[in-house]
């Protein structure tokens, strides 16, 4: 029997999701197929029932239901709980668990790909919203020395700094723009530098204070290269792009999925093609 796995989310024609984990079914010789499901919010009750049927494994969640969606559950698993937000469904026998990928992922990604274990560093999150959040519960769970978040607006900042430093690790809000040598890493959560974005040529935070060899993170995967890892790098601080954190993300949901180990490297490739693809104009 064929199964289906599919993206929740309105709208989702941009996602990479359906393109690399695709890929990643077909190498490993599952008969799975991976679909776009837009659903308005209306819908969503009706849409996350459809998942108890036999032949689907469960789905990914993404803007606007993250949080919508919990209430719909059976059962929440590893962080989303105290995220209070969701972004992968894994259908057990009809019973639909809720986790959340987003964090674990952006951790996964510092580790594997920039050589990075947050343990004991002291990093800058800019922006607050649902990616910085999922962040900052991550980073704390990994024994970040500290964690500081800084947004245009400090009171947001401020709320989520609260909310994360109450599940325990040092959590601040920092005004933007502040004085950046003391962080090891500094993260851009928010969409400034995204093609076809509000701000496609910003740069979220002036990186003039901070110190050489300091790791700059956008979680930002379109464009690639994003000013703000292009002036970092100019200024000698080392960078990675959002496309890891998408790609570890979600190759835990494919594990939680089909309990197989995900294909990295084949993800990887499925999804800068598709990147490229899309850059190129085609349709």
């Amino acid at each position: 029997m064929t199964r289906r796995v599919g993206i929740i989310g309105h709208p989702v024609a941009h996602s990479l999701s359906p393109a690399f984990q695709s890929a990643a079914f077909a190498h490993c010789g599952l008969d799975v197929v991976y679909e776009r499901w837009d659903t308005p919010a209306p819908k969503l009750p009706e849409r996350v029932s459809s998942l108890r049927a036999e032949d689907v494994l469960g789905a990914n969640v993404t803007i606007p239901h993250k949080e919508a969606v919990i209430p719909l559950l059976d059962e929440l698993g590893g962080q989303s709980a105290r995220m209070g937000a969701v972004n992968t469904i894994v259908n057990r026998e009809g019973r639909l668990f809720g986790f959340n990928t987003d964090g674990p992922g952006f951790v996964a990604a510092l580790k594997a790909e920039a050589v990075f274990d947050p343990a004991g560093k002291r990093v800058l999150l800019v922006g607050a919203g649902g990616a910085a959040r999922g962040i900052a519960f991550a980073l704390v769970e990994a024994n970040a020395a500290a964690v500081a978040i800084a947004n245009r607006t400090y009171e947001r900042a401020l709320r989520l700094a609260r909310e994360v430093g109450g599940a325990g690790g040092t959590v601040t809000a920092e005004a933007l723009g502040g004085a950046l040598g003391e962080y090891d890493c500094i993260v851009n959560c928010t969409s400034v530098g995204m093609h076809g974005g509000p701000d496609p040529a910003g740069i979220p935070v002036p990186l003039e204070s901070a110190r050489p060899g300091t790791l700059a993170v956008d979680i930002v995967y379109a464009p690639e290269s994003t000013p703000f890892l292009a002036e970092a790098g100019r200024r000698g601080l080392r960078t990675l792009g959002g496309l890891p954190m998408l790609i570890y993300q979600g190759a835990l949901a494919f594990e939680l999925w089909t309990g197989v180990r995900a294909p990295i490297d084949v993800m990887f490739a499925a999804a800068r093609n598709e990147v490229t693809r899309r850059a190129g104009g085609a349709a």
